[in-house]
């Protein structure tokens, strides 16, 4: 197995991940013009709450949480999360294997950066979760994307991947359940994504902040619990399925083979070490957020606002002509697909444009999630029925004519 080795250093690129449709948005808000933002999977613009008890826990634990923690982070916290970990399957983790961080965003890029020199390659999926692009490319490395096959379910393409494994690539990022697609992998698919990272001697890193708002009685299975030979690293939080985006509850578990990582992981140290710690309040919020999971059930079970939304949009998308959607078992996006003959589409961004300026809705076009065709955009399920069927409705009559001008 190779040595993952690097000596910790941080890079000068720069990576936008904005563009022109959040710019146009930002300038329309200014102006004092409404916007319906389906762009961002934020859930408290939408009338979702954290749970009380969370909110109470957080409070009273202020006057114990005024001073830095351990740079990992507090210890009855990453106890919490071997404890999760365990009930995952993912093997061997420690409390020196588990970061917590300022939202997942924070770690991934840490990541990234204790580990990439110029020329290395980080295999992504297309579509992705955009921060991955932008962190491998900030960290100097570059973003080598496998196409997710939107005829079997948005699934991984292992073949794809395989083609595009190199003497260069570090390392497999799996999104599971996926942003932007809401897909859940089936655990045949994880197990030739272990095999190749096995066989190529690469890190697998697991983004799973999603995995508690599973739907439809599925189960979602770790990667890293198939992969006890490779070195995993799996990311989790609370922004998503204990509704606090805003108070940024992030970590990150270290499994698998670790003995020929030792430099990786000592420059993943350093740079936790570096931000001192994450925030120490909401970090008290970790331990019994994870064992208060009741309220998030009830989001995803039929009657619950996250499942009938689900219900709603994809209903409502299918139902416009020349818009299509995979039914998304996890999360609480969908990637629809447009006719581009139909509409005359050759600019995903471009109808992102149109759409804002004449209805005044926000989503972001798929080339956003490094889709190549211009074909697709995201949609965030997260407004009630009410506005979601007159975002629909909006849409349906915005396509009723709509063809892109050459």
């Amino acid at each position: 197995m190779r040595k993952f080795e690097k000596s910790v250093k941080l890079n000068n690129v720069c990576y936008d991940i904005r563009g022109p449709v959040m710019d146009e948005a930002d300038r329309m808000i200014a102006a004092g013009e409404q916007i319906l933002k389906l762009n961002i999977g934020n859930p408290a613009p939408f009338g979702f709450e954290a749970p009380e008890e969370l909110i109470k826990t957080m409070s009273n634990n202020l006057a114990n949480t005024e001073g830095y923690s351990d740079s990992k982070g507090l210890i009855e916290a990453r106890r919490a999360i071997i404890e999760y970990d365990n009930k995952k399957n993912i093997p061997n983790v420690t409390e020196d294997d588990v970061y917590t961080g300022n939202g997942v965003s924070e770690l991934i890029t840490l990541s990234m950066q204790g580990l990439l020199d110029y020329g290395d390659e980080m295999l992504v999926p297309a579509p992705d979760y955009p921060l991955w692009t932008a962190s491998v490319t900030l960290a100097g490395g570059t973003a080598v994307h496998y196409i997710c096959d939107e005829s079997s379910g948005w699934y991984p393409d292992v073949k794809d991947i395989e083609s595009k494994i190199t003497p260069r690539t570090k390392g497999i990022v799996v999104i599971n359940p996926n942003n932007p697609t809401g897909a859940l992998y089936p655990e045949s698919v994880l197990k030739g994504i272990v095999k190749l990272a096995e066989k190529h001697d690469l890190i697998i890193y697991a983004d799973e902040i999603y995995d508690r708002l599973v739907m439809d009685g599925k189960k979602h299975v770790s990667i890293a619990s198939l992969a006890p030979d490779c070195l995993c690293i799996t990311f989790n939080g609370l922004s998503k399925s204990h509704l606090i985006a805003g108070y940024r509850v992030g970590w990150m578990s270290i499994s698998g083979n670790k003995k020929n990582a030792k430099g990786y992981i000592e420059g993943i140290k350093l740079l936790s070490s570096m931000r001192l710690c994450s925030n120490v309040p909401a970090q008290s919020l970790i331990a019994p957020a994870l064992k208060m999971l009741d309220e998030t059930d009830k989001l995803i079970q039929p009657g619950g606002r996250v499942y009938e939304q689900r219900e709603c949009i994809v209903n409502l998308l299918n139902d416009i002509p020349g818009v299509s959607v995979v039914k998304p078992e996890a999360a609480f996006y969908c990637f629809p697909k447009l006719d581009t003959k139909k509409f005359n589409i050759h600019d995903d961004e471009r109808f992102a444009l149109d759409v804002l300026r004449k209805k005044r809705i926000l989503f972001t076009h798929g080339g956003g999630f490094h889709w190549e065709e211009p074909d697709h955009f995201r949609i965030v399920y997260l407004p009630n029925k009410r506005i979601l069927e007159e975002a629909a409705y909006q849409l349906k009559d915005f396509l009723s004519d709509y063809r892109q001008i050459d």
